[in-house]
This record gives structure tokens, C-alpha cells and sequence, in this order.
């Protein structure tokens, strides 16, 4: 969220059944804006969701969710069918199980997806430390936060 924030990049956030009460909101570090919250499992079959990502002009899809072979799988497959890039954030998604984790990621690269870890994705929408805008972003994110800590 904060790597999307620090480049520009649209958000399309949805969550599942919130409005029902089967679901639970988003975690409110993650929530930073309004999500559309839809019934349907495949995020690409509830048409606010499909409306949305269109509406950002944007071809190349960064995915990230809550359950890998889920969340990620079904619309990241839709969405490579209708002509999408899709770059699954292999560490900002996680399976009910590690196999089930595998699984989601693999049936996404059979189709076109192109795997990639948060830090090289931060990295890659930097590009060039002479782009001074977003260093100390990139640095505060990636270094700073995270490598740092660990």
C-alpha cells in the first residue's frame, strides 16, 4: 500500500462479504481507501470491480490478497485473458497452506503472470536513484521498515 501510494499507482480495493456480515473489513492499515465489496468469489465477475481497475486506464495489474490460490487466482486468470499483465506479489498474498500458496502462483504463471517480491517490485518502480521524488520512500519502505527490522 505504501510502495502503491509512494509511485501514484491506483488502488482497487474489494473485499467479500463485509456487507453481509460473513465477511470481515479490511485491516484498517491496509484500508486507506473505500472498498468495493462485492459476493462473488472472482473479483473480475462482480462488474463494480471489473468497472474500477478499467476506469484506471492501467494494463499492467499488480495483485495482492488474502488468499493466494483465491483472492488472486480466479480474477488475476480473467484478467490475463482479456489482455491484462498481472504481477502477483508473491510475498503480500498468502494460501490456506504453503501448497495451496504454490498451487494459485502456478496456475497464474502457466497463464502469462509474472511472479515478483515486494522489494524487487518497490525497486523496479524506482528504477533509478536519480528519480528523487520517491527515494526516501523507497528507502523509509524498503530499507528502513522492513530489511532493517528483520
Amino acid at each position: 500500500m505504501k510502495t502503491a501510494k509512494a509511485f501514484g499507482l491506483p488502488i482497487v480495493h474489494s473485499t467479500i462479504n463485509v456487507a453481509t456480515g460473513r465477511g470481515q473489513p479490511t485491516v484498517p492499515e491496509l484500508a486507506d481507501n473505500p472498498p468495493i465489496d462485492r459476493t462473488t468469489t472472482n473479483a473480475w465477475e462482480d462488474a463494480e470491480f471489473v468497472a474500477a481497475v478499467r476506469a484506471t486506464g492501467r494494463r499492467k495489474l499488480i495483485a495482492c490478497a488474502l488468499w493466494t490460490e483465491i483472492c488472486m487466482t480466479f480474477p488475476s486468470l480473467d484478467a490475463l485473458r482479456e489482455g491484462y499483465d498481472v504481477y502477483p506479489v508473491v510475498d503480500a498474498i498468502g494460501g490456506t497452506s504453503d501448497e495451496s500458496h504454490r498451487a494459485g502462483l502456478k496456475r497464474v504463471i502457466q497463464a502469462g503472470g509474472r511472479p515478483v517480491g515486494w522489494v524487487a517490485l518497490a525497486v523496479e518502480l524506482q528504477r533509478d536513484w536519480a528519480r528523487k521524488e520517491t527515494v526516501a520512500d523507497v528507502i523509509e519502505i524498503v530499507l528502513t521498515e522492513r530489511l532493517l527490522r528483520a
